[in-house]
């Protein structure tokens, strides 16, 4: 993946409240703006699922369209504290690329007929907070914490892949391409210098992943 250079000026603090503030509503409540990239399900024909099978595929995609929404933020408020202006734009590209998968997800949870969580908000909240503190920490705690988090993304996208009908071609096309993307991310961040995080860190980064998961199937 190549990182496309952005406009490295600071802006004021009030400017970078404005600019979270808006680009958080955008992500809660509005359509994400994708890049040049196409919906890698949108030329594949819809499938004939059971309804216990609609209703299960669709809270996994659910999932993964809140981890979306959670990634948004985290690149946010990383992007908002971090020290070097070439780490801000990795942060902002990533972010970018991650925008790409809310929308295929928000779409195929409309194909579905399902919804997004309610929960949203809330967690989008807690992942700001999240990305804004490891971004004081300093870049290379940063880093690491997207190198960790992509690992665990990579790792429930497994599960998902392995749960979802193999005939369920739009969902399976959706996810693995979301899998391509956020080994791309890892392994980006720890060129750039992501530390590995300390294992209690990389403990309870899995158990808020879980409850965040399992809270998000139902609701």
């Amino acid at each position: 993946m190549s990182i496309q250079t952005t406009n490295t000026r600071r802006y004021s603090p009030l400017d970078d409240v404005l600019i979270s503030a808006d680009h958080a509503l955008r992500t809660l409540f509005g359509r994400p703006q994708t890049t040049e990239r196409t919906n890698p399900a949108a030329p594949l024909p819809e499938t004939e699922l059971r309804e216990d099978q609609r209703k299960h595929v669709a809270r996994l995609m659910r999932i993964n369209h809140t981890g979306e929404v959670c990634a948004q933020a985290l690149y946010q408020g990383q992007a908002l504290t971090a020290k070097l202006p070439e780490t801000r734009q990795r942060m902002e590209r990533s972010a970018e690329e991650e925008n790409d998968h809310l929308a295929w997800c928000e779409t195929r949870l409309e194909e579905l007929g399902d919804r997004k969580s309610l929960l949203n908000p809330l967690w989008y909240a807690g992942a700001f907070a999240m990305g804004a503190a490891t971004g004081l920490a300093g870049d290379k705690w940063s880093l690491g914490f997207v190198v960790e988090t992509e690992h665990q993304v990579e790792s429930h996208l497994n599960t998902h892949l392995e749960q979802i009908p193999t005939h369920d071609e739009k969902s399976r096309a959706i996810l693995e391409q979301m899998k391509v993307d956020e080994i791309k991310h890892a392994q980006i961040a720890k060129s750039a210098g992501g530390a590995d995080l300390p294992s209690p860190i990389r403990f309870a980064m899995k158990l808020t992943s879980r409850i965040m998961t399992r809270t998000v199937y139902w609701v």
